[in-house]
Protein backbone atom coordinates (compact mmCIF):
# COMPACT_ATOMS: atom_id res chain seq x y z
CA UNK A 1 0.00 0.00 0.00
CA UNK A 2 1.02 3.34 -1.07
CA UNK A 3 -0.49 6.84 0.25
CA UNK A 4 -0.29 9.94 -1.61
CA UNK A 5 0.44 13.14 0.05
CA UNK A 6 2.66 12.29 2.98
CA UNK A 7 6.05 10.59 3.34
CA UNK A 8 5.77 7.25 1.58
CA UNK A 9 4.90 4.04 4.31
CA UNK A 10 6.94 1.38 4.30
CA UNK A 11 4.24 -1.17 5.39
CA UNK A 12 2.31 -3.73 3.41
CA UNK A 13 -1.34 -5.13 5.14
CA UNK A 14 -1.72 -8.42 4.93
CA UNK A 15 -5.65 -9.11 4.51
CA UNK A 16 -7.71 -12.03 6.64
CA UNK A 17 -10.01 -14.64 5.72
CA UNK A 18 -13.03 -13.29 4.65
CA UNK A 19 -12.13 -9.11 4.44
CA UNK A 20 -11.92 -9.86 0.26
CA UNK A 21 -14.98 -7.23 0.24
CA UNK A 22 -13.00 -4.84 2.72
CA UNK A 23 -10.02 -5.36 0.74
CA UNK A 24 -11.42 -4.39 -2.51
CA UNK A 25 -14.12 -1.57 -0.65
CA UNK A 26 -10.73 0.52 0.29
CA UNK A 27 -7.71 -0.92 -2.06
CA UNK A 28 -5.89 -2.91 0.42
CA UNK A 29 -3.37 -4.55 -1.40
CA UNK A 30 -3.30 -8.42 0.18
CA UNK A 31 1.01 -9.43 -0.86
CA UNK A 32 3.56 -8.58 1.92
CA UNK A 33 6.53 -7.47 0.56
CA UNK A 34 10.08 -6.64 1.62
CA UNK A 35 9.10 -4.03 4.72
CA UNK A 36 7.00 -4.15 7.37
CA UNK A 37 3.62 -6.22 7.76
CA UNK A 38 0.52 -5.52 9.17
CA UNK A 39 -2.82 -7.77 9.41
CA UNK A 40 -6.30 -6.75 8.79
CA UNK A 41 -8.31 -9.40 10.57
CA UNK A 42 -11.59 -10.22 12.47
CA UNK A 43 -10.87 -10.51 16.40
CA UNK A 44 -12.29 -13.00 18.72
CA UNK A 45 -15.34 -10.47 19.43
CA UNK A 46 -16.02 -9.99 15.72
CA UNK A 47 -14.76 -6.39 15.41
CA UNK A 48 -12.20 -5.51 12.55
CA UNK A 49 -9.08 -4.94 14.15
CA UNK A 50 -5.07 -4.10 12.61
CA UNK A 51 -2.37 -4.65 13.85
CA UNK A 52 1.55 -6.53 13.77
CA UNK A 53 4.10 -7.68 16.07
CA UNK A 54 3.25 -6.72 19.44
CA UNK A 55 6.88 -6.17 20.74
CA UNK A 56 6.99 -3.00 18.24
CA UNK A 57 3.41 -2.45 18.11
CA UNK A 58 1.99 -3.11 21.21
CA UNK A 59 -2.15 -4.18 20.92
CA UNK A 60 -4.24 -4.37 17.80
CA UNK A 61 -5.88 -0.79 16.74
CA UNK A 62 -9.61 -1.50 16.88
CA UNK A 63 -12.25 1.49 16.63
CA UNK A 64 -14.53 0.91 19.74
CA UNK A 65 -17.58 4.05 20.36
CA UNK A 66 -18.72 2.13 23.00
CA UNK A 67 -16.59 1.01 25.48
CA UNK A 68 -12.79 1.82 25.97
CA UNK A 69 -10.76 5.06 26.37
CA UNK A 70 -13.90 7.01 24.03
CA UNK A 71 -16.74 5.49 26.37
CA UNK A 72 -15.05 6.59 29.42
CA UNK A 73 -14.38 10.00 27.66
CA UNK A 74 -18.05 10.16 26.98
CA UNK A 75 -19.11 10.29 30.50
CA UNK A 76 -16.25 12.00 31.99
CA UNK A 77 -14.52 13.97 29.56
CA UNK A 78 -16.01 17.48 30.43
CA UNK A 79 -18.61 18.23 27.62
CA UNK A 80 -18.14 21.39 26.10
CA UNK A 81 -15.13 22.10 28.62
CA UNK A 82 -12.90 20.14 26.70
CA UNK A 83 -10.20 21.83 24.33
CA UNK A 84 -11.56 20.36 21.45
CA UNK A 85 -14.99 20.87 21.82
CA UNK A 86 -13.81 25.25 22.82
CA UNK A 87 -11.53 25.37 19.93
CA UNK A 88 -14.35 24.20 17.15
CA UNK A 89 -16.67 26.93 19.02
CA UNK A 90 -19.08 24.46 20.28
CA UNK A 91 -19.91 27.14 22.65
CA UNK A 92 -23.73 27.74 24.64
CA UNK A 93 -26.00 27.95 22.07
CA UNK A 94 -23.95 27.23 18.95
CA UNK A 95 -23.11 23.69 17.43
CA UNK A 96 -21.34 24.20 14.20
CA UNK A 97 -21.10 21.23 11.67
CA UNK A 98 -17.60 19.97 11.79
CA UNK A 99 -15.10 18.12 9.13
CA UNK A 100 -12.75 15.86 10.83
CA UNK A 101 -10.35 16.31 7.56
CA UNK A 102 -7.76 14.06 9.38
CA UNK A 103 -9.72 11.21 11.16
CA UNK A 104 -7.22 8.79 12.42
CA UNK A 105 -9.26 6.42 14.35
CA UNK A 106 -12.09 9.46 15.37
CA UNK A 107 -11.75 10.26 18.58
CA UNK A 108 -12.43 13.99 18.16
CA UNK A 109 -14.97 13.59 15.37
CA UNK A 110 -16.91 11.38 18.25
CA UNK A 111 -16.34 13.74 21.26
CA UNK A 112 -17.66 16.48 18.44
CA UNK A 113 -20.83 14.55 17.98
CA UNK A 114 -21.48 13.25 21.07
CA UNK A 115 -22.36 17.22 21.71
CA UNK A 116 -24.73 17.25 19.13
CA UNK A 117 -22.45 18.64 15.99
CA UNK A 118 -22.29 16.94 12.18
CA UNK A 119 -19.57 15.88 11.54
CA UNK A 120 -18.21 14.20 8.57
CA UNK A 121 -14.98 12.55 8.77
CA UNK A 122 -12.14 11.67 5.83
CA UNK A 123 -9.56 9.26 6.87
CA UNK A 124 -7.26 8.49 3.64
CA UNK A 125 -5.21 5.64 5.54
CA UNK A 126 -7.22 2.76 3.62
CA UNK A 127 -6.65 0.54 6.77
CA UNK A 128 -7.71 3.38 9.01
CA UNK A 129 -10.78 4.14 7.25
CA UNK A 130 -11.86 -0.03 6.98
CA UNK A 131 -11.43 0.36 10.88
CA UNK A 132 -13.45 3.36 11.41
CA UNK A 133 -16.04 2.01 8.96
CA UNK A 134 -16.21 -1.16 11.16
CA UNK A 135 -16.51 0.94 14.24
CA UNK A 136 -19.38 2.81 13.35
CA UNK A 137 -21.68 -0.15 11.76
CA UNK A 138 -21.23 -1.97 15.39
CA UNK A 139 -22.06 1.31 17.65
CA UNK A 140 -25.27 1.70 15.49
CA UNK A 141 -26.20 -0.99 17.09
CA UNK A 142 -25.39 0.11 21.06
CA UNK A 143 -28.28 1.74 22.34
CA UNK A 144 -25.89 4.46 24.45
CA UNK A 145 -24.55 5.60 21.34
CA UNK A 146 -26.93 5.01 18.18
CA UNK A 147 -28.02 8.75 18.30
CA UNK A 148 -24.23 9.95 18.41
CA UNK A 149 -23.06 7.95 15.88
CA UNK A 150 -26.08 9.10 13.74
CA UNK A 151 -24.79 12.68 13.26
CA UNK A 152 -21.13 11.04 12.17
CA UNK A 153 -20.50 10.32 8.13
CA UNK A 154 -17.10 8.54 6.89
CA UNK A 155 -15.36 9.29 3.76
CA UNK A 156 -12.35 7.36 2.31
CA UNK A 157 -9.79 10.18 0.11
CA UNK A 158 -6.66 12.39 0.91
CA UNK A 159 -8.31 16.00 2.32
CA UNK A 160 -4.99 17.57 1.08
CA UNK A 161 -5.79 16.56 -2.84
CA UNK A 162 -10.08 16.20 -2.24
CA UNK A 163 -11.64 18.00 0.78
CA UNK A 164 -13.70 20.44 -1.85
CA UNK A 165 -14.87 17.40 -3.36
CA UNK A 166 -15.38 15.43 -0.85
CA UNK A 167 -17.12 18.08 1.30
CA UNK A 168 -19.30 18.99 -1.65
CA UNK A 169 -20.15 15.15 -2.15
CA UNK A 170 -20.69 15.00 1.54
CA UNK A 171 -24.10 17.77 1.19
CA UNK A 172 -22.45 18.92 4.66
CA UNK A 173 -21.75 22.49 5.12
CA UNK A 174 -18.52 22.91 6.33
CA UNK A 175 -18.17 25.31 10.03
CA UNK A 176 -15.31 24.19 11.25
CA UNK A 177 -12.79 21.95 9.59
CA UNK A 178 -10.58 20.47 12.29
CA UNK A 179 -6.88 19.15 11.60
CA UNK A 180 -5.22 16.51 13.43
CA UNK A 181 -1.96 15.78 10.92
CA UNK A 182 0.97 13.89 12.11
CA UNK A 183 3.63 15.77 13.23
CA UNK A 184 7.36 14.65 12.23
CA UNK A 185 9.26 13.08 14.79
CA UNK A 186 12.99 13.44 13.81
CA UNK A 187 14.37 12.51 16.69
CA UNK A 188 14.76 8.81 16.37
CA UNK A 189 15.49 8.20 20.12
CA UNK A 190 12.12 10.04 20.97
CA UNK A 191 9.74 7.77 22.87
CA UNK A 192 6.82 7.01 20.54
CA UNK A 193 3.48 5.54 21.97
CA UNK A 194 3.31 2.32 20.33
CA UNK A 195 -0.02 3.40 18.86
CA UNK A 196 1.90 6.22 16.92
CA UNK A 197 4.16 4.09 15.66
CA UNK A 198 1.61 2.41 13.76
CA UNK A 199 0.28 5.22 12.40
CA UNK A 200 3.74 6.22 11.42
CA UNK A 201 4.49 2.85 9.46
CA UNK A 202 0.88 3.46 7.56
CA UNK A 203 0.93 6.98 6.88
CA UNK A 204 4.08 8.48 6.92
CA UNK A 205 4.41 12.03 8.07
CA UNK A 206 2.41 14.38 6.72
CA UNK A 207 4.42 16.75 4.83
CA UNK A 208 2.01 17.99 3.08
CA UNK A 209 0.78 19.49 6.46
CA UNK A 210 0.86 23.82 4.81
CA UNK A 211 -1.33 22.41 1.64
CA UNK A 212 -3.92 20.37 3.93
CA UNK A 213 -3.90 24.07 6.04
CA UNK A 214 -4.61 26.21 2.62
CA UNK A 215 -7.12 23.19 1.29
CA UNK A 216 -9.23 23.86 4.71
CA UNK A 217 -9.11 27.59 4.98
CA UNK A 218 -10.34 27.27 1.14
CA UNK A 219 -13.34 25.43 2.51
CA UNK A 220 -14.51 26.39 5.91
CA UNK A 221 -16.87 28.51 6.27
CA UNK A 222 -15.89 30.18 9.88
CA UNK A 223 -12.86 28.49 11.12
CA UNK A 224 -10.25 26.12 10.64
CA UNK A 225 -8.60 24.64 13.85
CA UNK A 226 -5.54 22.62 13.47
CA UNK A 227 -3.99 20.34 16.75
CA UNK A 228 -0.79 20.12 17.08
CA UNK A 229 1.88 19.45 20.30
CA UNK A 230 2.07 22.57 22.13
CA UNK A 231 5.69 23.29 21.79
CA UNK A 232 5.80 23.01 18.40
CA UNK A 233 5.82 25.69 15.56
CA UNK A 234 2.75 26.15 13.71
CA UNK A 235 2.00 24.91 10.34
CA UNK A 236 4.02 27.07 7.38
CA UNK A 237 1.43 29.84 5.95
CA UNK A 238 -1.12 32.14 8.01
CA UNK A 239 -0.62 32.93 11.41
CA UNK A 240 -3.60 31.46 13.60
CA UNK A 241 -5.88 34.40 15.15
CA UNK A 242 -5.95 32.29 18.14
CA UNK A 243 -4.42 29.23 20.49
CA UNK A 244 -5.88 27.39 22.87
CA UNK A 245 -3.30 25.28 25.07
CA UNK A 246 -2.88 22.42 27.41
CA UNK A 247 -0.17 20.32 29.10
CA UNK A 248 1.03 18.44 25.75
CA UNK A 249 -1.21 19.98 22.77
CA UNK A 250 -2.77 23.33 21.53
CA UNK A 251 -4.87 24.43 18.69
CA UNK A 252 -4.10 27.12 16.72
CA UNK A 253 -7.20 28.83 15.26
CA UNK A 254 -7.74 30.76 11.93
CA UNK A 255 -10.89 32.28 11.88
CA UNK A 256 -13.04 33.97 8.78
CA UNK A 257 -16.36 34.72 10.82
CA UNK A 258 -17.65 34.29 13.84
CA UNK A 259 -20.09 31.40 14.62
CA UNK A 260 -23.36 32.06 15.76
Amino acid sequence: MEEDGGEEAAVSVVIGEGLEAVAQRYGISRACVDTTCLQLYRDDQGCLALGGEPAEFGKPLVVDFVGGRVGHRRRFGGGRGQLVARACGLGKGVTPSVVDATAGLGRDAFVLASLGAEVLLIERVAPIAALLEDGLLRAQAAAEVAEIVARMRLRHGDSSRELEAIVADSGLVPQVIHLDPMFPHRDKSALVKKEMRLFRELAGDDDDAPRLLEAALDVATHRVVVKRPRKAPPIEGPEPRHRLEEKTSRYDIYVHRSLR
